[in-house]
């Protein structure tokens, strides 16, 4: 069973900027894609950004394109997003999740998703 701690939430101004770190334990995490994933009050989880395995490929929602970048370290088992150019349309609780397959890139295509981080962003 993978674990994924997710860090690096908080409080920021409109415009602001943030970085979310997520470990994952265990061996396999080279094997799979690792997306990040969010929820705002009342609202359904919505997938963010998406990795593959390698790296190699990413894919964004339309809503942050251009303002947020997903990236990977593989030796040390962790998935960041980094989050430019914040909106108050932000705000949501943050979660990381894996992959079950080395390329899948959608919304069904993760299975396991770590305890969120709270993103606030002020206008």
């Amino acid at each position: 069973q993978v674990q994924l701690v997710a860090s690096g939430g908080g409080l920021v101004q409109a415009g602001g900027s943030l970085r979310l770190s997520c470990a994952a334990s265990g061996r396999t995490f080279s094997m799979n894609s690792m997306g990040w994933f969010r929820q705002a009050p009342g609202k359904e989880r919505e997938i963010v950004a998406a990795i593959s395995a390698t790296g190699g490929s990413t894919a964004y929602a339309d809503s942050v394109k251009g303002r947020f970048t997903i990236s990977r370290d593989n030796a040390k088992n962790t998935v960041y997003l980094q989050m430019n150019s914040l909106k108050p349309e932000d705000t949501a609780v943050y979660y990381c999740a894996r992959g079950f397959r080395r390329y899948g890139l959608g919304p069904a295509d993760f299975d396991s998703w770590g305890q969120g981080t709270q993103v606030t962003v002020s206008s």
